[in-house]
Formats: structure tokens, sequence, C-alpha cells
């Protein structure tokens, strides 16, 4: 069976000191938690804070992004091994707001993806359709390009988490029936198989689109959706915990 995982994306939120107590509040809240993986995805200027605030504890670190390059002359940008050295485990990689706000597109996202494995860290590899593009009904062919692109030449994926977010959803209050989340779920599933064959079954899709500790129990119920990464529910310690209590006492 499939560990679940739940990561918290706080995007550009929280000072340190802020980051530090809500860290904090986290690490003691999921000391009863044996089963899963919390992860917390404090902005760059916390990471190193909130990295010694869970060490020692179940929670383990991710940052929000990384440059596909291991040093050099890229102004503002930071490389994977900067993430290993300050204690990431994991790497946020092509979420939507990345794709929409600073263009990156699938190749950006393939070459970020491969030097995460590289450097020993696990990507979040975001995917999922605008609301245009799922009112024309082309869901499936922007997910399996987005699936088909962002993995091309990556042959290992027992390291890789795929989350699939609606970008209608995000933000938004918006959420996607289980049914439908739990239909694209099938259909990445589905890619991943032609791709990788039986290897596929271990891979972790987490659903992410206006996740709640409401909600989450319908979601967690499908076969196919393994966690959430989530967004603003992930900004109040007792919201974040709700979720995580509630998916480890279904899966």
């Amino acid at each position: 069976m499939r560990e679940w995982i739940v990561a918290g994306n706080w995007k550009m939120h929280n000072t340190i000191a802020e980051s530090i107590a809500l860290a904090k509040a986290i690490k003691e809240g999921t000391t009863t938690i044996k089963n899963g993986e919390v992860v917390l995805a404090p902005p760059f200027t916390a990471l190193f804070s909130v990295g010694e605030t869970i060490k020692g504890s179940n929670v383990q670190l991710a940052a929000q992004n990384m440059f596909y390059e291991d040093k050099g002359a890229y102004t503002g940008e930071i490389s994977p091994g900067m993430l290993k050295d300050i204690g990431c485990t994991y790497v946020i990689i092509g979420h939507s707001e990345r794709r929409k706000y600073f263009h990156e597109q699938d190749q950006d996202v393939n070459l970020k993806v491969k030097k995460a494995l590289m450097a020993g860290l696990k990507p979040i590899m975001c995917v999922g359709e605008t609301d245009e593009e799922r009112v024309k009904g082309i869901t499936r062919s922007v997910v399996d390009r987005q699936v088909k692109q962002g993995l091309n030449g990556v042959e290992k994926i027992d390291n890789i988490v795929i989350a699939y977010e609606p970008v209608w959803a995000i933000g938004t209050g918006k959420v996607a029936t289980p049914a439908e989340a739990e239909e694209v779920h099938k259909f990445i599933r589905g890619i991943l198989k032609d791709l990788y064959g039986s290897m596929a079954n271990d891979i972790r899709i987490l659903y992410g689109g206006s996740v709640t500790k409401d909600n989450i129990g319908d979601l967690i119920a499908m076969e196919d959706i393994d966690g959430a990464l989530v967004g603003g529910a992930s900004l109040k310690a007792d919201g974040f915990l709700g979720i995580i209590k509630n998916i480890s006492g279904k899966k």
C-alpha cells in the first residue's frame, strides 16, 4: 500500500518568527501520527529556521522551487545542492503559479525534476488544467502532456511524487468532487503505467486545490488519491492538523 503524504505549501506567507511558531505547532500536533509523511514548504527565508524547528521529528522540509543548475551566475536562484545543505528532503516543482506568473514551461519542469533527483531531492511535480482548458474539455490532453514532458528521460521514479492541482480550484474555494478528482488521478496512474509499468503502482499522486479538513475525508477515500498538497489551509495549525488526522485515519 502506498504511504500517504500531506505537504503544506506556505507560498509567500509568514515571517521567520511566524514560520517557527507554525512549524512548532505542527510538529507537536503530529507526535502521535505513526504512518504517512508530513512535509512543510515555507518560504526560502524561513527554510533554515523551520528545518531546525522540526529536526528530529517526523515532519520533513521542502522548498517551493529550485533552479536546474548546480551553481553559476543566476541571480536570485537557488540550487538543489543548497536545498540539500539546508536540510530539504522534498522540492515542489512546476506549481501552476510558477507556470502562470514566471512562465515556466514543461521543459523547465523536466530539467528541474532531473536535477532534483540527481541531487537526492524528492520532487513533488505539479500538473493541472486551467478553468479555460477545463471548459474546452481538454483536461486529459493537458495533463497527459505535462506528465509525459515533465518526466521525459526520467528512468527511476521511486522518489517522485505527482500532485494534481486543477488550477481553477487553487485558492478559489472550488474543489473538484471526489469523483472528478479520482477520474484524473486514475488517468495519471494510467499514463505512469504506460511509461513505467507496474512501478507506477508505487507512485503517490496528491490532490491540491482548496483542500480543507472538511473535504479531505471524501477525497482521500478514493483509490488513487494518496494525499494532499495544501495551500491556504496549511497556514493555520488546527486546519492543517485536521487534514492530517483525517487522512491518517483513512489511509
